[in-house]
């Protein structure tokens, strides 16, 4: 027993691995409860797409800053935002379906940051945490940051719960009830490019769009109320984390991949548990 508190104590002497830890969970939750309403509502490209956009705003950043860190993740949200409304605005023409909108935008962003970041000469050491994530690089000040974006996003869905409830589960009846359906629409969008951001140094571009799909997937196939499902996959989504920072610490991996893959691991019991369920 004292030997498996050592265990789980030892990490937690470096200073880097206390905000490491407490950045994973809080962008895990964060990304849990927005990924609940992009399950529900099929939204998975787009936050793929999303998350691959914020690359020339970062390279720009990076450019200009002359590679600061911390200051990248304002050029990385303004980025974001800018995509997820340029998105939502193309794919409201009747001509342009949304999925072919995301494709174009999705392609055309990322082709400019990599153009962008091959004008760097060192960007493969300079720039790759942001591609694969450096949770345990996360400063004091970028923590801060997580910590009161993370708060508004939150604060944001608990104030307009039954507004995106209605919205998620049937756009038909929020307009018939003459909700501002474009305006939920646009703050949705506004929510998951925060999310994005935010969660830019935890498990980076790359892998991102899985901490926003894979913990509210995995509360999906168990439960089928919504504020349930989100706290569910914000439960999975903080254990996904803690359990790959220690794998991290422990197996010297990269902490992002990690997570990921912590957080799969929950999915396939989830799928296991209810197919056996259902035999």
């Amino acid at each position: 027993m004292i030997m498996f508190i050592n265990w789980l104590l030892e990490p937690l002497k470096y200073e880097f691995m206390q905000r490491g830890m407490i950045a994973a969970v809080l962008v895990g939750i964060v990304c849990a409860v927005v990924g609940t309403y992009v399950v529900l509502r099929g939204m998975a490209f787009f936050g793929d797409a999303l998350a691959h956009t914020i690359l020339p705003g970062i390279a720009i950043g990076y450019l200009v800053t002359g590679g600061s860190r911390d200051t990248l993740f304002w050029w990385a949200l303004g980025t974001a935002i800018i995509a997820a409304w340029g998105i939502g605005a193309i794919s409201k023409q009747a001509e342009i379906k949304e999925d072919t909108a995301i494709g174009i935008i999705f392609a055309g962003m990322f082709a400019l940051g990599i153009a962008l970041i091959s004008t760097v000469r060192s960007y493969a050491v300079d720039l790759s945490h942001f591609l694969f994530g450096d949770v345990l690089g996360v400063s004091a000040q970028s923590l801060w940051i997580i910590i009161i974006f993370s708060a508004i996003v939150l604060l944001t869905i608990a104030a307009f719960y039954k507004e995106f409830l209605t919205l998620s589960f049937d756009p038909v009846l929020a307009a018939t009830l003459r909700l501002p359906v474009n305006l939920l629409n646009n703050l949705l969008l506004g929510l998951i490019a925060v999310t994005v951001a935010v969660s830019l140094q935890t498990v980076g571009v790359a892998l991102m769009v899985a901490m926003l799909v894979t913990p509210a997937a995995t509360a999906y196939l168990l439960t089928q109320r919504l504020w349930i499902m989100m706290a569910f996959a914000a439960v999975l989504a903080s254990l996904a984390g803690v359990i790959g920072l220690y794998l991290s610490y422990y197996l010297s991996i990269a902490s992002g991949a990690a997570i990921v893959l912590t957080a799969t691991a929950f999915f396939l019991l989830a799928f296991l548990w209810k197919r056996m369920k259902s035999l």
